[in-house]
């Protein structure tokens, strides 16, 4: 549910009858950068999940291919 334009022209109204004309520049660009760093905390730690599970997923991997790779051959001479 999004809000519409006539409700964002309310929002504005109410904003400048609370906060006056002088202010709001100001109170939108402290709004504005607060959001962006929201943002880029939220990215950053998205990025750190996927890095963290590319890596489980190469350890897995490896410990797969280690496992396939290992061949073991015993004969009746080294079991003695």
């Amino acid at each position: 549910m999004r809000p519409g334009i006539g409700s964002l022209i309310i929002i504005v109204i109410v904003a400048l009858l609370v906060f006056g004309p002088k202010k709001l520049p100001q109170l939108g660009k402290a709004a504005g950068s607060t959001l962006r760093e929201f943002k880029n905390a939220t990215k950053g730690l998205a990025d750190d999940d996927d890095d963290e599970q590319a890596k489980n997923t190469k350890v897995d991997i490896t410990k797969d291919e280690t496992a396939k790779d290992t061949k073991v051959n015993i004969t009746k001479e080294d079991v003695k």
